[in-house]
């Protein structure tokens, strides 16, 4: 491709030189993966204090903690345990040392994350949406920088690669399974804001997180 001129007549690189992608460095990864993990920490105390569930394993995390009283952070580590070995296996050893950071990141926050802000008060409606959102968001840095945070998101991207199934149905199965186990738990009001949360954090998911729209990996 041509270089273009300056209007004083400097030579000029071509647009896609400049914009050729990147990597980043190990620093800003683990600079990114732990703001993410602090999004996620706070989502999770939003919804736990709105009494609420959501889908993928932070759902799960939230389904467990009202069953035995355990923190959602703390329980997200430990559920996803056997998933890291998956997640070594399907995207790389460097993908699945990412993911463990990341999760020791969460529970590290979530545990730390009461002590240094007090919720007296929630609308379940704001935990949902906002809650939602955040999760999302982090999720979405977490991925950006080439970690996941959660056992079914690394399940649907091996059937995909294995089976042809596509990541996102399989993930929206996984929620709806999640969200349909914590019906017996929620009231109707609750399980609806519990969908709608779920479906927040999808939303930015399916908004931001798409091939072609961020040079940087």
């Amino acid at each position: 491709m041509a270089w273009g001129i300056t209007p004083h007549g400097h030579a000029m690189p071509p647009a896609s030189a400049s914009l050729a992608p990147r990597p980043h460095n190990l620093a800003e990864d683990g600079y990114a993966i732990v703001i993410g993990c602090a999004f996620i920490a706070m989502g999770l105390m939003l919804l736990k204090a709105a009494n609420l569930v959501t889908g993928g394993m932070a759902g799960i995390a939230l389904l467990l903690s009202y069953l035995v009283h355990y923190p959602p952070a703390t329980l997200f580590l430990f559920i996803n345990i056997p998933f890291f070995l998956f997640a070594g296996r399907a995207m790389g050893i460097a993908f699945g040392i990412k993911t463990l950071f990341a999760n020791l990141a969460i529970m590290a926050m979530g545990l730390m994350m009461p002590s240094a802000l007090h919720l007296a008060q929630v609308s379940p409606l704001f935990a949902a949406l906002f809650g939602g959102s955040i999760i999302g968001f982090g999720i979405l840095a977490v991925a950006r920088h080439g970690a996941g945070v959660g056992g079914l998101g690394v399940i649907a991207l091996l059937l995909q690669r294995r089976r042809g199934w596509n990541a996102g149905r399989t993930q929206m199965l996984g929620d709806a399974l999640i969200l349909l186990a914590s019906l017996p738990l929620l009231s109707v009001d609750r399980f609806a804001l519990s969908i709608l949360s779920a479906a927040a954090i999808n939303a930015v998911l399916i908004v931001n997180h798409r091939p072609g729209r961020y040079i940087g990996y």
